[in-house]
């Protein structure tokens, strides 16, 4: 199925295409080959396939032996949208109303400024999408038969999986399989065929992956084993008390907020519309079992010192060798806690580590090295033993402790139940007129100083076409960093200003005074979860548009969002993406994706997102999960290594926290992190952003710009209300003194 490698082989040039095309559709007609058996053909027929190429085999050049078998049936191409994909066999039907499609033309995607620098006449030729070798079983498809959104792509691996048994059936001479054997190197390259159709006898092949999986079994790192710590889990729950003692943010405050808020956590669940998320969690640091673990990578690249931090105020330095990850795994498989502990929550949290891991662990995840070093730990985590979990559908609130089963209980569970009853809900807040706030229009307004000029931004979009335009990528997402000295502001003012103004399904407040250390994020974007009954989920967000102060004007730009070619293409091939990471840890067939290209409404954007699930491998565990996924798909582009390569070769300093991911792994094997993005990292008395955009073949920098301004807007809005705020409250609490500009 390699199209360009197949034609290389045979001697045909490879030339760059007239366009780059990623993630759209083109109908495909072809000659009726066996391997497009039961598969329409030409216009209309619902053959549909996604495409990934920048390059194409010179058709002058195709030797004889290779014949064209399949041709896209016009110039065209299309959007997912403006296709039904009647007959695809991966997903069901979207849901999505195709009425509006004809009166929304004007908002398609039409053209960028790689494909205007390219040949724009009219091109109605087709193009070559398959070959055959005329005498082999070899054949290439210039098209992607097992993208979601390709019709009859089941039906392709079945025809040519039919074709390679009969092939092998064929190969009955002894002679020709020793030779074959020989040839390739490969112990079974024939026997499995040869023998298992033949005579019916049980391919070696097949007896070696049982016992594959009988080794995988016996040292399953998704189970509890031998020297396994075990944990107790006690909670409360206080029906519907939430509402009554002032919500999430008055309990946080009360209970938590002291002290500027030191060594706590909230993951905080501040959007809770349309189901999109339902529990908050909240604490501190200080119980028994207690500690916090920060790593630094050296040398830019796997190993990296580790400092552990217990409750008793005992710290220990390591170096670990083979990562943080590898670390974190073992700690995770060397605690459990009985099922029966957490029957009856609603939720999967039972207590463990709380807190990010940054980007630059992409180098424990596959990416070869990092160009720039973090100025912040690469990794931070509290062991949580002590928390509260808050039920924004039902205000229950429950008290949730863990601790040692060979040691006494702790009287946490009975003290924090008091502290809540005694509570009571604030006086109402004054309203504050946020018409003297008006929304910061770009991040430049607020006095940030950003990484790179808009010239410097543009001119680095061009180089990433250029990039894909020579078939080095299919996507990447481009970033850059802002920073402003905000001393004088509370980090845990900023936050609540923060989700007030901004509020999202996977917020979180994290603080880590050790490191002079504070997170706020308003995050809308889950990177991956993984519940108690093994199904992991990740959520990818790719297509941001501005909302609009009129209704009407606002669902314009949510339809102009819904059905942008680039949009859909950009969303697609991280779906793509995002499937190929889930399938390796996944039981297979087990991939899916039950929403593509939905769009979701916040407070200052609409998004487009999709969904994408499967089931576990046994043999798999959460950690390995991750490493299979991160860095996120959304934050990186496809291929996902090659695109982290070059963006490391682009962007001028590390992304430190931004893009990497914060959340909680449990006790109980589950885990759920955020993509860190629409996120303020106040570090040393210094606040920094990071945005970007994926940039495509359809990409105009311009507009690439102004998407990245755009998904600042929301951080830097809430840093120049916080400053505005402390500068009107300065004269009564100075009289009269005057005040220095």
């Amino acid at each position: 199925m390699l199209w360009q490698a197949l034609g290389y082989a045979h001697g045909a040039q490879i030339v760059h295409a007239v366009e780059p095309i990623h993630g759209r559709l083109s109908e495909i007609e072809h000659d009726g080959c066996r391997i497009f058996l039961n598969i329409p053909s030409g216009r209309n027929s619902g053959f549909k396939v996604v495409r990934y190429h920048s390059l194409v085999i010179d058709e002058d050049t195709l030797p004889a032996e290779l014949i064209p078998i399949a041709w896209t049936s016009s110039h065209d191409t299309l959007s997912f949208l403006e296709t039904s994909c009647p007959t695809s066999d991966f997903y069901s039907s979207m849901g999505t109303q195709q009425s509006g499609l004809k009166s929304l033309s004007a908002y398609h995607g039409n053209g960028s400024s790689l494909v205007s620098l390219l040949d724009s006449s009219f091109h109605s030729e087709r193009v070559i999408m398959g070959i055959r070798h005329v005498s082999r079983p070899h054949y290439g498809l210039q098209f992607h038969p097992e993208s979601v959104a390709t019709s009859y792509g089941r039906q392709i691996f079945k025809n040519f999986r039919e074709i390679t048994v009969d092939y092998w059936q064929g190969v009955t001479a002894a002679s020709s399989i020793k030779k074959f054997e020989a040839r390739m190197q490969v112990p079974y390259a024939v026997q499995p065929f040869s023998r298992s159709f033949a005579s019916g006898r049980q391919s070696p092949v097949k007896e070696t992956a049982n016992v594959h999986c009988s080794i995988s079994n016996l040292l399953d790192g998704s189970r509890p084993s031998i020297g396994t710590r075990h944990l107790k889990l006690r909670w409360k729950k206080l029906d519907s008390l939430a509402k009554k003692i002032g919500g999430a943010k008055n309990i946080f405050c009360q209970l938590f907020g002291n002290r500027k808020a030191k060594d706590t956590f909230w993951l905080d669940s501040s959007s809770v519309e349309k189901g999109r998320a339902r529990f908050s969690f909240m604490g501190s640091k200080g119980g028994s079992l207690s500690k916090q673990l920060t790593f630094k990578l050296s040398n830019k690249r796997n190993g990296g010192h580790l400092s552990i931090s217990d409750a008793q105020g005992n710290s220990r330095s390591v170096y670990l060798e083979h990562g943080f990850l590898d670390f974190l795994n073992k700690e995770l498989l060397a605690i459990s806690c009985s099922r029966e502990d957490y029957t009856g929550l609603p939720f999967d949290f039972c207590g463990g580590y709380i807190g990010y891991i940054g980007y630059n662990l992409k180098v424990e995840c596959g990416a070869a090295f990092n160009t720039h070093e973090s100025c912040f730990p690469d990794a931070c985590l509290l062991f949580v033993d002590n928390f509260l979990a808050i039920d924004h559908l039902n205000g229950d609130i429950y008290i949730m402790s863990i601790h040692d089963e060979t040691k006494t209980q702790s009287s946490w569970l009975d003290d924090m139940q008091q502290k809540l009853l005694n509570l009571k809900a604030p006086a109402s807040e004054v309203c504050q007129d946020h018409g003297l706030w008006p929304l910061v229009s770009s991040p430049f307004e607020a006095g940030f100083v950003t990484e790179k000029s808009r010239d410097q931004y543009l001119e680095d979009v061009e180089k990433c076409l250029r990039y894909i335009k020579d078939g080095e990528s299919y996507e990447l997402c481009f970033t850059t960093q802002m920073r402003k000295n905000i001393e004088e502001l509370d980090p845990l003012s900023l936050y609540l200003k923060l989700r007030e103004q901004n509020p999202a399904p996977y917020s979180a407040w994290l603080n880590f005074p050790n490191e002079n250390l504070s997170i706020c994020s308003s995050s809308p974007e889950r990177f991956l979860r993984l519940d108690r009954d093994g199904v992991l989920e990740a959520k990818p967000i790719k297509g941001t548009i501005s909302r609009s102060s009129t209704p009407e004007k606002d669902e314009q730009l949510k339809l102009q969002l819904r059905y942008s070619e680039k949009d859909q293409a950009e969303n697609l091939m991280i779906v793509d993406l995002l499937r190929n990471d889930l399938g390796q840890v996944c039981d297979p067939g087990s991939v899916h994706v039950p929403n593509l290209m939905d769009v979701e409404t916040y407070a200052t954007v609409h998004t487009m997102v999709s969904t994408i699930r499967g089931t576990k491998r046994e043999d798999v565990s959460p950690i390995d999960c991750v490493r299979a996924a991160f860095p996120g798909g959304s934050m990186t582009g496809a291929p996902k290594l090659r695109s982290m390569e070059i963006l490391d070769s682009l962007e001028s300093c590390s992304r430190g926290i931004y893009s990497g991911s914060i959340g909680y792994f449990s006790i109980n094997r589950t885990f759920d992190l955020n993509i860190v993005i629409r996120t303020v990292v106040v570090h040393k008395g210094e606040a920094s952003i990071g945005a970007g955009g994926a940039i495509i073949a359809l990409s105009k920098p311009e507009d690439e710009f102004e998407e990245m301004i755009l998904k600042t807007r929301a951080p830097s809005t809430a840093i120049a209300t916080c400053l505005m705020e402390s500068q009107s409250r300065k004269p009564a609490k100075q009289g009269t003194a005057s005040i220095k500009n």
